[in-house]
Order: C-alpha cells, then sequence, then structure tokens
C-alpha cells in the first residue's frame, strides 16, 4: 500500500498491521519532521516501510524508482497534522503570531507575506474568492491593501487581526468560526499548489493500482472534494473505476467530539475495475 500523507504514521500504523510480512508499505511526505515521527511509529511494523520525502503529485515517479509498478491500495488524507499547524517556521495558524510563509514544502519560492503584500487588490480577492469561497472577498481584499500601505503584513496575527477588522459582526462578535479561516485557507492552497498536486494525483492513480486495487481519498473542503468527486465518477464512466462510496463517509458525532478537526472530513473510495 502507499500512503502518499504519511503524516505521523497514524492511517500508516493501522494499515501495515494488516499486511504482515510478506506486505510493503510505502509513505510519502514532504515535511521532514513528520517523517521522522512515522518512523518512529512504524519501527515496529512486521511489514516492509520505505518512508521517502516527496511530494505526493510526484507518486508515480517515486514508485518507479523502487521498481513498483503497481499497487494496492493509495491512500490520500489532505488535511494538515496538528504538528505542522503548531510548527512556527510553516506558519499556517492565526491563533498564534508566527511568520507568514505557509510553504509546506521549504523549497518553494513564493510565500504567503509575498501574496499578500505584492498581489494587487483584485488578484488578492480573486484568489480569496476562488480557493476561499469567502463571498467579503473584495472587502477582505481592500482592507489588507490598506493596511499593507502602513507597514508590512509579515505575521499570521497580522494577517489575522486584519481579516477580523474586515468581517467582524456587529458588536465586535465574531462567529464560532474565525473570520480569517477562509482567507488563511484560499493562502495555503495558492502557496502549496495544493490543488494541482491534487489533480496530478488523481491523474497518476489509475495507472498505479492493480486490478480490483483500491484509492481512497480524505478531503476536507469543497474544492478537494469537487476534485475527487468528479474524478471518480468520470472514471466510472470510462469503466475505469468502480465508486464504492455512493456518498462520502463523513465522521460520528463521537468522533467529532473527540477531535474537533475532522467535522469537515469526507472519505471517498473507489476501486479499479
Amino acid at each position: 500500500m502507499v500512503d502518499v500523507t504519511v503524516g505521523h504514521g497514524g492511517h500508516s500504523f493501522l494499515f501495515g498491521e494488516q499486511l504482515g510480512p510478506a506486505g510493503t508499505l510505502v509513505g510519502l511526505d514532504l515535511d521532514p519532521k513528520s517523517l521522522e515521527r512515522a518512523r518512529q511509529r512504524l519501527a515496529g511494523l512486521s511489514c516492509k516501510v520505505i518512508l521517502l520525502q516527496s511530494n505526493f503529485s510526484q507518486v508515480a515517479e517515486r514508485l518507479a524508482e523502487l521498481g513498483i509498478k503497481q499497487v494496492d491500495f493509495l491512500l490520500a488524507d489532505l488535511g494538515l497534522c496538528s504538528g505542522q499547524i503548531a510548527d512556527s517556521e510553516i506558519g499556517l495558524s492565526f491563533r498564534t503570531d508566527m511568520p507568514l510563509d505557509m510553504r509546506i514544502d521549504a523549497s518553494l519560492e513564493v510565500t504567503a507575506a509575498d501574496i499578500i503584500n505584492q498581489y494587487d487588490e483584485k488578484s488578492l480577492a480573486d484568489l480569496i474568492f476562488e480557493y476561499g469561497q469567502d463571498r467579503a472577498s473584495r472587502r477582505i481584499a481592500r482592507y489588507i491593501v490598506q493596511h499593507r500601505q502602513r507597514e508590512p503584513i509579515t505575521t499570521t496575527g497580522q494577517l489575522a487581526a486584519v481579516v477580523a477588522s474586515a468581517l467582524r459582526t456587529p458588536g465586535g462578535k465574531h462567529k464560532a468560526r474565525h473570520p480569517a479561516t477562509r482567507t488563511f485557507q484560499a493562502l495555503r492552497i495558492a502557496v502549496n499548489h495544493e490543488l494541482d498536486n491534487l489533480r496530478d494525483l488523481l491523474l497518476a492513480a489509475p495507472g498505479l493500482l492493480r486490478k480490483d486495487g483500491y484509492i481512497a481519498v480524505i478531503s476536507y473542503h469543497s474544492l478537494e472534494d469537487g476534485l475527487v468527486k468528479r474524478d471518480f465518477k468520470e472514471r466510472q464512466r470510462e469503466g475505469t473505476y468502480r465508486i464504492r462510496t455512493k456518498k462520502p463517509i463523513t465522521p460520528s458525532r463521537e468522533e467529532i467530539a473527540a477531535n474537533r478537526r475532522a467535522r469537515s472530513a469526507k472519505l471517498r473510495i473507489a476501486q479499479k475495475t
């Protein structure tokens, strides 16, 4: 099996227990800190474990380098792990003041601060609307441009405060979800090319899966889920896949209570025909 978003190895450990000595588990992740955590967690498995620092968009190339032509199971969990959100070097959290970076892959050149401070107002508004699906994108962009004229926006705390000031409800109270959530999502997607990477993974998957092999994708917002849904349906129409989840599997109330970040998760599964 291939876990293209191995993270700290939680999913891989559960599946690795089922593989046994004859099985091979390949895990990919961009974050070297996550790979080290996964390596420690998966050390006791009886199956062969191979961990690689790589973007999942390059899964076909990485497997070819290993001499692996086809696999039985591809898993992608598109969510961020808690360690990444808390990592001050990455700068993803609006609840803690961090440098405004957002690059999961440190080799990428453009940071979130570059976008916030260099894009013109229309481009900012378009990005926040397209990737953040925020109807107030024009107002947010206007506030950002006005603020950066006084001083550059270089930290997550600064940006969160600017967006909150643009979207503050009457009386100064915020809604249950932080008002900067959608703007931060839009920037993270743009900085890390997340949707392009997902498209590359979905394009490569049919050629990697053996007959009757499975692909499972857990997404956390409608842009990701829409891509997966459309891809699976198209593959089913052409006779490549058989969709195994008529509707996406979503977490139970108990799971959400135990892990609030799971509340928006949607799992879709397809099988190679």
